[in-house]
């Protein structure tokens, strides 16, 4: 199934070519780390026998994911007579930040930021058509998917450190390098550096989406690097972007 919100970064275009790289043996438990709009969770098949956890630092996005599961249809309510308007794309992103909304209220709004601005950035109005019902429509199909997810929000370095071990798959999709003032500062520059000593000590299996440089390239030389091209999604002449698969096995 195909994720609910847009994302920047997100791996609608490269889902397909990360899931043919996941290991023959099923882990006990598939972890994504950098959860995002969460495309490769949505398009895997759902294990009975495998715990999944999506996980992401951004408390607005996670606050979302958990009304979804446990409150679409209050969710869908409160997503209801929803215009694209600027007007109510700038009142929300004022209500976000203060107190007394209800977490429902929150998530309504975040979403509703996400789905109508430019790049899905939350903060600049898109000036086009979005219809934001195509996302509303799908959160009972989506809460249904997330039933079995545990739902983190974790920073990265206690995630990893407190679900690795032998038997565990982490998919990883950081901020690419010199990417890093879209999000915030949820990731700097320098976690780079601090999310590859991590994994070069991990136990369980990874497979990471980067983009294709020579920092990264030379960051991750020990392991086990692939280029991929896809079509860039930000332009319409056929431009083709190169990113980088890396994974700790074969």
């Amino acid at each position: 199934m195909n994720s609910f919100i847009p994302w920047i970064g997100g791996k609608k275009l490269l889902r397909n070519e990360i899931l043919k790289r996941f290991p023959d043996e099923v882990p006990s438990k598939y972890v994504e780390v950098f959860g995002g709009a969460g495309w490769v969770l949505f398009a895997k098949e759902s294990l009975s026998k495998q715990q999944e956890i999506f996980n992401d630092y951004n408390s607005e996005l996670i606050n979302l994911y958990r009304c979804v599961k446990y409150h679409s249809e209050e969710l869908k309510k409160e997503c209801d007579y929803l215009l694209n308007s600027r007007e109510i794309f700038n009142s929300y992103k004022e209500q976000i930040t203060t107190r007394g909304l209800t977490d429902i209220q929150r998530a309504a709004r975040y979403l509703y930021l996400i789905k109508i601005s430019f790049g899905a950035d939350g903060k600049t109005f898109g000036c086009t058509n979005r219809n934001i019902y195509y996302a509303v429509d799908m959160l009972r199909e989506v809460s249904e998917r997330l039933r079995k997810v545990t739902i983190e929000n974790q920073s990265y370095e206690r995630l990893i450190k407190h679900y690795d071990n032998e038997n565990v798959l982490f998919y990883i999709d950081p901020p690419y390098y010199q990417t890093e003032k879209y999000y915030g500062d949820l990731f700097n520059i320098e976690d780079h550096e601090r999310l590859n000593n991590i994994l070069i000590n991990l136990k369980g299996k990874f497979i990471l989406s980067y983009n294709d440089c020579d920092y990264i390239r030379e960051l991750y030389k020990g392991f086990y690097i692939e280029e991929i091209s896809r079509n860039h999604n930000l332009k319409s002449n056929g431009e083709k972007y190169k990113e980088l698969i890396i994974r700790n096995f074969k």
